[in-house]
């Protein structure tokens, strides 16, 4: 295909839109497990983020309050999850379970009036000069703010755990939790913190679903992806690099059930609606064949509650 071709353009914005969501919850939740917490909870966070940031930008009218309220509100649940999972030591694979049945439930309540609703489109960041541009313009000036801060999010996570003292210290709290405690760190409070970030980015992730991927509230609108994050988390070997390609690869597989159509490829809606959860099964039964390389990366308190000793 003709890269110059405004077809090109379309498909490339529409894959970039669909792997925003997925980006960010994969973001934190790669921060959150980097520090040794692992929250199954993101698809209730999203919901939770999605349906307080539509029902903000609905009563408002201000983006700038949709966004930060879905923030808050993944925060919420995600400190919910911190409590019971870190400071009660509850097992963090039930806790995080019970976190999405909560959200699920939660957010279904709470959209209820909110079902048919129309609310105006987040608004894209226009640079006069450079968003009018042939090809480039569209491409890179000619987004919402969350697809800007979901991109510059990656370098920043990459630098924030490789280069910087506090990073070393998330690293280390989550690889041996008891020889961090011994040097003097507090380990509750960092993980109380991670954990905190990535509801926050589970928020934002469902407020990109409700006010600009598609403008609207639907019940169980985030269909599975905070599933996918999770198996992102564990395709990128938590890595920040490898999980933005992960999370356009994810993209451009649950487009492909619209572009297909779009075609006349006459292959059953069922079986393409089914692609990126078949991708990914079949991602992790690969990356799980090698057992000794997930084994060396995965950070090695995952999972663990932490103790203090009295």
């Amino acid at each position: 295909m003709n890269v110059d071709s405004p077809m090109w353009v379309e498909i490339f914005l529409t894959i970039l839109a669909a792997s925003i969501p997925l980006l960010l919850a994969g973001l934190g939740e790669l921060i959150t497990e980097k520090s040794g917490v692992l929250n199954l909870g993101l698809e209730g966070m999203m919901l939770a983020g999605a349906i307080t940031g539509f029902a903000f930008m609905a009563k408002t009218g201000s983006a700038l309050i949709a966004i930060t309220t879905a923030a808050a509100a993944g925060m919420a649940m995600s400190l919910l999850f911190a409590f019971l999972a870190l400071t009660l030591l509850s097992n963090q694979v039930a806790t995080g379970l019970a976190l999405t049945l909560f959200g699920v439930g939660l957010s279904a309540l709470l959209g209820k009036p909110f079902v048919g609703t129309a609310i105006p489109e987040l608004p894209k960041l226009s640079i006069p000069g450079l968003s009018d541009l042939p090809i480039v313009g569209p491409l890179l000036f000619h987004h919402d703010f969350l697809v800007y801060f979901a991109l510059l999010s990656v370098p920043a996570a990459a630098y924030f755990l490789l280069h910087t003292r506090p990073g070393l210290i998330l690293r280390a709290v989550g690889e041996s939790h008891d020889a961090a405690h011994a040097l003097g760190y507090p380990v509750i409070r960092i993980r109380y913190m991670a954990v905190l970030y990535g509801g926050a980015m589970s928020g934002l992730a469902g407020a990109f679903l409700s006010l600009s991927y598609t403008p609207m509230w639907a019940e169980n609108m985030t269909a599975g992806r905070g599933w996918i994050a999770l198996a992102l988390v564990v395709f990128a070997t938590w890595r920040t690099g490898r999980l933005l390609l992960g999370a356009l690869l994810f993209g451009a597989v649950s487009i492909l059930e619209l572009h297909a159509q779009a075609l006349g490829i006459q292959i059953p809606s069922q079986l393409l609606s089914m692609l990126p959860y078949l991708a990914t099964i079949v991602v992790l039964t690969l990356i799980s064949a090698d057992s000794t390389r997930i084994r060396l990366l995965t950070p090695a308190c995952i999972g663990k509650s932490f103790h203090p000793p009295s």
